[in-house]
């Protein structure tokens, strides 16, 4: 039994080894590589080239996160034991439909016996006085000092908990 499956292997390899040895498809083969070689060569166009990005150094995570309250003491002004809230009865004044960043102070005007009052342009450029006690912006903010220079005020702000802060303003002359 072993000698016929010995017999049987070596038969196999035999075979085998036999189709190794015929040169008859080698000259095809080789003919076939020649014409291959032959062809022009294709030409590899060369990378493109690519411009530096300019870095950025982010720097944002030294800043205060936006939903924590904010630290500056000195933008808010911490109430004296009262309770601050806006008045929501009284009647809107004009310059109260704008936010601060779109009014421009643009000069300043004075009448005999009376404060010194602002002259406030609104967007579309109308002018309108300001004077201590008047209200304008959206943040409910009342003039508490007109000089030559600005115009000081107090905004009442939600202060992110249910509740009101008050905070500093101005609104400087524009050359």
């Amino acid at each position: 039994m072993k000698k016929i499956i010995f017999l049987s292997v070596a038969c196999v390899a035999l075979f085998g080894l036999a189709g190794c040895g015929s040169s008859a498809n080698l000259s095809e083969l080789d003919a076939r590589l020649q014409e291959i070689k032959a062809r022009p060569r294709g030409r590899v166009e060369p990378p493109p080239e690519f411009k530096p990005i300019a870095s950025y150094a982010y720097a944002a995570h030294k800043l205060r996160s936006p939903f924590s309250p904010p630290q500056d003491q000195e933008l808010l002004v911490v109430p004296d034991g009262r309770k601050v809230e806006p008045d929501m009865g009284r009647p809107k004044e004009y310059l109260e439909r704008f936010s601060l960043d779109a009014l421009k102070m643009v000069g300043t005007i004075t009448k005999p016996g009376q404060p010194l009052q602002a002259l406030v342009a609104d967007p579309s450029g109308a002018v309108t006085r300001v004077k201590p006690g008047s209200y304008m912006g959206k943040n409910f903010g009342l003039v508490k000092q007109v000089n030559e220079t600005k115009v000081s005020l107090i905004e009442i702000v939600p202060d992110g908990r249910d509740g009101w802060v008050e905070r500093a303003s101005n609104v400087s002359i524009s050359e």
